[in-house]
């Protein structure tokens, strides 16, 4: 496995959406994106942890003032409360996959805060293991990407979203997504873990 970028915490990371849809709080009404990105310091990060399904049990003061939510607001919810429509679905899969193999993964995340503002995050998901070695739940620590490093994953995440557009089912939508990432870093001869690399030590070092 590969070294953690500068200023990423060892341990459970990455923007660890749960498996089901957000929870509904209270009636509120469905979020609109609004254009406008959030952001935060480079020598901070965002923190959470979750138990084995998604559930947030742990957000730290970074992760509640770029999200915009409050503590009580997050706590035991899904972790794709701050699932950005605009990222793949195949993107989490691949995430979810490897953290089922109780495998650390780094990704390149677009979440949405409780203003409907979105945020971009490099993640580092890891599983967490208990006294016996069963893995307990999942912690995600997130930096901030360089703008460049954002150019270059943004054109590849918008074909796969657009995959996934033409597709009404999500599991249809999934797949295809899927089928579609593994066919291009096929083709670059590389896996995502390797694509995320190259761009790290490209851009990020």
């Amino acid at each position: 496995m590969r070294r953690a970028p500068p200023d990423s915490s060892r341990g459970r990371g990455g923007s660890t959406p749960g498996p089901a849809p957000p929870a509904s709080r209270g009636g509120r009404v469905a979020l609109r994106a609004t254009g406008h990105e959030r952001s935060f310091s480079a020598d901070e990060l965002i923190v959470s942890k979750t138990d084995p399904r998604g559930i947030i049990t742990y957000a730290n003061d970074v992760f509640l003032r770029v999200s915009g939510y409050a503590l009580d607001e997050v706590l035991g919810q899904p972790h794709n409360v701050v699932r950005h429509p605009e990222m793949p679905r195949a993107v989490f899969k691949l995430l979810w996959d490897t953290l089922g193999a109780e495998q650390e993964i780094f990704a390149w995340i677009d979440n949405r805060a409780s203003t409907g503002d979105h945020y971009r995050v490099l993640a580092h998901v890891t599983p967490s293991q208990g006294p016996d070695g069963r893995v307990v739940g999942y912690h995600s620590s997130r930096r901030k990407p360089s703008a460049a490093a954002i150019r270059r994953v943004q054109p590849l995440y918008a074909q796969l979203v657009a995959e996934e557009r033409r597709h009404s089912s999500a599991r249809a939508a999934v797949d295809a997504s899927s089928r579609l990432l593994a066919d291009v870093l096929a083709e670059q001869q590389q896996s995502y873990e390797e694509f995320i690399w190259t761009i790290i030590d490209r851009e990020e070092t």
